[in-house]
């Protein structure tokens, strides 16, 4: 099975830059059109939210019209830039954003992988959030199967990853609970996040919590304890994640643009042991 993660789309209206320097729009149909083009094809796209940057009906609207072209399932949750009542009102025709009544969350048991996503939006807060209800629902979902292969998607990661301004806003709500119902569960083979807009990747709870890069804009590297809370336009990436059952779930970071290449590897004529 082939899953391909895209994250943090930021789209806005029409005809206007997010942060008023990122051409994000632009930037989400390059990366659609790049996992379109992927051979093999992936099974499923996984959106790991943020699809908007405001969450204004319009800017839903802009989504919607550009995933029209995706003719792939598209399975997605809301990060901390979306609303939640506009999210469900446009994208209500997406498999899981209206099956529960109040959350974004929902499960996909049709793949040789298993799909639980998780909504981890706070209103109006950057932190996400899970609450005792939406801690029940992941509780039941993975009791119900033991033995499958499973990911847990979800926009903010439950850990802390040294970028000071973005580990004061992550998961802050339900993490250590989080921990205690995935560690028991085996078959759990990843957490997806968003978020962060860098690839980070940590041991937790028994598995691998990783963060994929974001489709427009990169947060700025810094480990410093007062680091600056900026972007970069760094190339936009997405993740692939292959499962197998020999392997389990191997994940590679692909960036959207192409570049110069592919060039044949030759070796010089002084290369060590050439003949």
């Amino acid at each position: 099975m082939l899953i391909a993660q895209i994250t943090d789309l930021h789209v806005r209206p029409r005809g206007l830059a997010a942060n008023r320097v990122v051409e994000t729009n632009v930037m989400t149909e390059r990366a659609l059109d790049a996992v379109i083009a992927l051979r093999p094809r992936p099974d499923v796209v996984l959106i790991t939210g943020d699809l908007t940057d405001c969450g204004l009906v319009e800017e839903y609207e802009q989504v919607k019209i550009m995933l029209r072209r995706l003719d792939i399932p598209a399975f997605m949750i809301p990060g901390n830039h979306d609303r939640r009542e506009n999210f469900r009102r446009v994208l209500g025709d997406y498999r899981g954003v209206t099956e529960d009544p109040e959350f974004v969350q929902f499960v996909v048991d049709d793949y040789p992988v298993r799909l639980i996503g998780l909504d981890t939006l706070v209103p109006g807060k950057g932190e996400g959030a899970l609450c005792a209800r939406r801690l029940a629902f992941l509780e039941q979902a993975l009791g119900r199967e033991r033995e499958k292969p499973t990911v847990i998607f979800m926009h903010h990661p439950p850990f802390d990853c040294g970028i000071a301004h973005m580990d004061r806003i992550r998961l802050l709500e339900g993490a250590e609970r989080l921990a205690e119902i995935v560690r028991p569960y085996r078959n759990v083979e990843r957490i997806l996040c968003g978020h962060h807009h860098r690839a980070i990747e940590t041991r937790f709870a028994g598995t691998i919590a990783s963060i994929s890069p974001g489709i427009a804009h990169q947060v700025m590297f810094t480990i410093a304890d007062d680091g600056p809370a900026a972007l970069v336009l760094e190339p936009p990436a997405y993740q692939l994640h292959r499962y197998r059952p020999a392997t389990g779930l191997v994940s590679h970071t692909v960036y959207v643009e192409r570049y110069p290449g592919p060039f044949p590897f030759v070796l010089g004529a002084d290369y060590p042991g050439k003949s």
